[in-house]
Parts: structure tokens; sequence; C-alpha cells
């Protein structure tokens, strides 16, 4: 076949692959004038196939060949080559620098491998580059088929079936995009390809260390089953991104596609868990320099919350559950910009997107309270990790060297935590064992929807909020709490309590604080925009409790009582009157004051300077 006048030429597998069956795909290259003779693909090329390359495509100037030669550059780096390298190199002259830059970046695309498509429900059909892809072949990703994004939500909203999996895709998917748009936006930034695949790995990996029933497992079972352990889903997913690369041998792949280790997996692990310097360090960071800050912000930005993670389970999460999203995270990225924040880069965004931050961190607040926090989903939540706990000690799981591992002490081995996902749930509930039995009794409420019963909620008082260490206390103060002339004892294990932090991901401080702008009028001066100059509508507070009190007693007239118990608490700790506590005890509420202030009473006493009348998140 021809092809103007020319040959076609293919490429051939690589000799020497690192990993069995491994090659690059046939592209045409027949566009290069004498194209390698070797058939290698230009990353393994050595310097002198580099500047043999060179001077058959116009750049045969020795003072060109000289500095490839004297800096040793070789085919390796062309996925990182940046027109600053090609200066540092010694290329002096800007027009020969900039011609060289695309000849080399335009070789770099012409053998780039052929991508994977992925029809997503969300994003719509994504590409993965092929080091993605065999990432996401292996069994420790795979396991996220079998874990539920949103854990016992699932049985309150039937469309919630979406797992850890589709997210982890979108996640890699959306840091590509915002990497790729900032790189394009701005090329002084020096993004190059090991940036891009870094930070797409992160996005992809960054959940591989969720547990069964997802945040259900972190969040309830483990500081039960093992308080010691101080473990987070996070210090996981690095644990088991670490045994993916080693169990599966993906380091020499890796290599092959141009990242180096391990200065390239350490940049990966920090974008997932955090810095690993220990040292006083001014800058935390080992993986890149504090030239390049702003990647950390894409995947999981500690410093406002604004990530590509959230996006994608906002718009996900909303389209399982039949939720509204109003965020759009395509607008973000198209006005993305990284400036400079003292002496560090940050990912900024126009000041007339201050308004669709605050509506981005409203939808965060709404979904855990019409979802993510379902007082029926959490009850079941709480149920199951009931189950889990009474089921630990008989759950073996072999792990490595053969050595058994409980469900609590499966997190110290990754081989065994690989096998630990949802279906722990059915592997309890069909056991023969009979010292399951308790735990199977349990899981079958469950299905029979046999719940404990939800008794009410409140707020504590602005200042006196319930502390972690006070959380097992609180049972026994309700059964305590008995009203005049109940006949019914309950004790403490009749009662269920559980708190709940609502924030908008900073615990107390508004994150838009940590959030910098810029103008029309001046692109690259990154600004601050207070509360004050957006809207008087906004929260005045960014952080409240909830606590929910639930009856492990079925009886309805057993419940009755519980529930005056529960409303003489709430008066005896001046806590928010709960929604039906006139209904359940019309006979309790009456005898506290500030419980019958009616709307005008209340804005009497506020303009009196009278203190007590707690704000709501939203005025």
């Amino acid at each position: 076949m021809q092809n103007s006048g020319k040959e076609r030429i293919s490429k051939r597998a690589r000799p020497d692959s690192p990993a069995e069956g491994f090659h690059t795909p046939e592209k045409n290259v027949s566009e290069w004038q004498d194209a390698d003779p070797d058939h290698l693909h230009p990353r393994h090329w050595g310097t002198e196939q580099l500047c043999w390359f060179l001077r058959h495509n116009g750049f045969e100037d020795p003072e060109v060949q000289r500095c490839f030669r004297d800096n040793k550059v070789t085919g390796s780096v062309l996925s990182c080559i940046t027109e600053d390298y090609l200066e540092q190199i010694g290329i002096g002259c800007l027009e020969v620098r900039t011609e060289l830059y695309h000849c080399l970046c335009k070789l770099e695309q012409t053998y780039t491998d052929i991508m994977k498509v992925f029809n997503d429900p969300i994003h719509g059909h994504i590409e993965m580059h092929p080091l993605l892809v065999r990432i996401i072949d292996t069994p420790q990703f795979q396991r996220l088929r079998y874990i539920k994004q949103l854990g016992g939500t699932y049985y309150v909203f039937p469309g919630a079936s979406h797992n850890r999996f589709e997210h982890s895709l979108g996640v890699g998917h959306l840091a590509g995009r915002l990497v790729r748009a900032l790189q394009e936006r701005q090329p002084e930034l020096d993004i190059n390809q090991r940036d891009i695949l870094c930070v797409q790995i992160a996005g992809l990996c960054h959940d591989l260390g969720h547990g069964p029933f997802s945040h259900m497992f972190d969040g309830r079972f483990i500081p039960l089953a093992n308080p010691k352990a101080k473990w987070k889903h996070e210090q996981a997913s690095v644990k088991m991104f670490e045994y993916l690369i080693s169990s599966n041998e993906l380091g020499p792949v890796m290599e092959y596609y141009g990242l180096r280790l391990p200065e390239d997996t350490d940049f990966i692990k920090e974008q997932i868990g955090g810095p690993t310097k220990t040292n006083d360090s001014s800058w935390p960071y080992s993986g890149r320099s504090k030239e390049k800050s702003f990647l950390y912000e894409i995947v999981a930005n500690q410093r406002n919350g604004i990530d590509v993670d959230k996006w994608d389970y906002f718009a996900r999460d909303c389209h399982h559950l039949g939720i509204q999203n109003n965020f759009d995270y395509d607008r973000f990225i198209k006005f993305a910009r990284v400036c400079e924040v003292k002496k560090e880069k940050h990912i900024c965004t126009r000041d007339k997107e201050v308004g669709n931050l605050y509506d981005m961190f409203h939808t965060r607040n709404c979904l855990h309270r019409r979802a993510y926090q379902h007082k029926v989903g959490n009850i079941i939540e709480t149920m199951i990790t009931e189950a889990f706990l009474k089921a630990d000690k008989y759950i073996k799981i072999k792990g490595s060297k053969g050595k058994e591992y409980h469900l609590s002490t499966a997190i110290e081995d990754m081989k065994a935590y690989t096998k630990l996902t949802d279906d722990i749930f059915l592997t309890i509930l069909h056991s023969e064992l009979p010292e399951l039995r308790e735990a199977q009794e349990i899981l079958r409420k469950i299905e029979r929807r046999d719940l404990y019963k939800y008794l009410g909620e409140t707020q504590p008082p602005e200042g006196k909020e319930i502390k972690k260490e006070q959380y097992d206390e609180l049972p026994a103060e309700i059964a305590a709490s008995k009203p005049e002339g109940q006949d019914i004892e309950l004790v403490a294990e009749d009662f269920i309590v559980d708190v709940i932090n609502m924030d908008y991901g900073m615990k107390e401080k508004n994150p838009i604080n940590n959030v910098r702008f810029y103008c029309k009028s001046d692109i690259t001066q990154a600004v601050k925009i207070t509360k004050a100059q957006v809207s008087k509508f906004l929260p005045e507070t960014f952080a409240e409790q909830l606590i929910r009190v639930y009856c492990k007693r079925m009886d309805k007239e057993s419940i009755d009582v519980a529930r005056k118990y529960f409303v003489q608490w709430c008066m005896d700790k001046d806590s928010s009157k709960p929604p039906d506590g006139d209904v359940v005890a019309p006979e309790l509420t009456p005898m506290k004051a500030d419980w019958n202030q009616d709307e005008g009473d209340e804005k009497a006493a506020l303009e009196g300077g009278q203190q007590g009348v707690k704000k709501s998140l939203f005025n």
C-alpha cells in the first residue's frame, strides 16, 4: 500500500517487553522522514537514535546534537520534555527551541498508544491510557466492583446500586480533564505527560482502600472493633496501591510508559494519602517540587475541598439517587487557572464563580441531609455493624504466608483485605456456623425490614456539642431521664444514639475562605472574596451537630415511652425540641418555656439581646 509515495512503515512489538504479552499497538509513522530503522518505540531510543532522528528531520546543527549528547538525553524523557527543559540543556535560540519542542511533541503523539474507551452513564465515552487499563485490570482494582458506593443507603434508595469501581473511573477521567485543561491554558506551568499520568492514576486509585459498605467500615465498624488502629481508608488506599503494583509486577510497565520510580509512585501516594515527609520541611512533599504545588489540589484538595472526587460523586450519586445536581464541574474546568499565592501555586477560578462554589458546598450538605445521613440508612448501617462485631472473631480470611485474619484485622494485610467486600454480608447470612447465629438474626431483621425504631432528632445548644469521648455515655443518660408517671423501665441497652457532625468539609470553617479568585482585568492576580462581598443569604455557620436516637425494643408501648424518655433528656440537656415533641410528649413540652415561643417571641428575644436562640445552617 502506498502513502504519499512512501512505503507505510509499521512498528513491531518491543523485543523485551516488561510484562508477558505486553506491546505497543501498531501505529502508522510514515509521516516521519526515514523512521527509526530499529523499529523501537521512541521512548526506548538511546541518545544516538534520538540525534539520528533530529538530523533526519531538519535539525542538523551540530550544536543541537552536542546539547543532546552532553546531557545524555534519551527517548525516555520524551513524554515530559518542555521548552524550559530544552533551554536548560543549552538550546538557546527561541525559534529553534520552539520548533524542536513541537517536533518532539509530535513524535510522542504519533506513537501514543491506543486508548481504551469506557461508556460511562455520567461522563459519556471516556478514554483511558493503556497504563490506566493495566491498573484497572488487576484483582485489587476489580475488587471495587463489589463495594457499594453509598453503603447502607442502597437499602433506602433502590437506585443507589452503583459501586466504587465506576466512581474511581470517573475520578480518574475528571483528574485528566482538569490537568490537561491547565496544561493547554497555561503552557508555562510545564505540565508534562508524566504529571498527567500520575494525577490520573491517583484519581483512579484514591478509593482502593475502602472496606465493605464503604464509609460504614472505617466510620462505624473499625472504631468499635479495633479502636487502637486509628485507621482510615486513605491509608489503606496507599497500601493497596503499593500491593497492586508489586503483586502485578507493574513497576516495569510504569517505567515503559515513561514514569520514573520511585519519584512518581511517591507523588501518586501523596495525592491519595497526604505528605509522607515527617520532618518540619517547608515543603512536605517529595513527589513534586513546590513549583507544581497545584497538582496536589486536583484529586484530594486538602486546602479547600474543591476536587474532582467531589465532582464525580455529586454527579454520580445524584444520578442514582434521583436527586438534582446543581453543580456544573464543566464550568469550573473552563475557568480554572493557576495563580501564585504566598509563593505557592494554587488552582483559582473567576471571581464571578464564587456563588457557584457556595452552591457546590450547599449541594454537598443537601446530599448528606437527604441521603448519606438518612435516618433509616444510618440505622441499617448501625445494625450491619452490630452483626459484623458479633461475627468478627469467627470470620477467617487467609492472607500473606497463610496467616489468618478476622474482619477487623484484615486491614493489616493487603492480600487478606483484597478478599473483603460487601459479599461478607451474604457470607455471614448463609453460613452454617452456629457461632454466627446472633449476627445472622440481625441481618435477617434488615431483610425483613424489622429495624430499630427511630425516636427523634435534636441539636445540642451552641457551644455545648457532644464530644467523641462522650458518645458511649449517651444511652445511659437517656435511660436515666425517666419522665414522671411512667411505669415502663428502659435501660441503656435499649437505646442507640447516633451523633452526626454536619459541615462544609472543614468543620466549622468556611472553605471558600481558602479559595482564591482572579478577575477579568488581571488574570494573574489572585484575590480573596469574603462572604460579605457575595450575599447576605449565605450560611452564618458552617457546622452543626445532629443527635438521633433509636430504640431496640419493638413493641408499641415501649416505643411510645422511649420517645418520652428522649424528650425529657432533650429538656434536661437544653437541646432543641424534637420536631414531633408536642405530639409524642404533649404533657412534657409545655414545661420548657423557650420551647413554646413563636417566631415573634424569638424575634423580640433577639432584639432584646437575649442569648440562646440557635441560628440555623441557612437563613
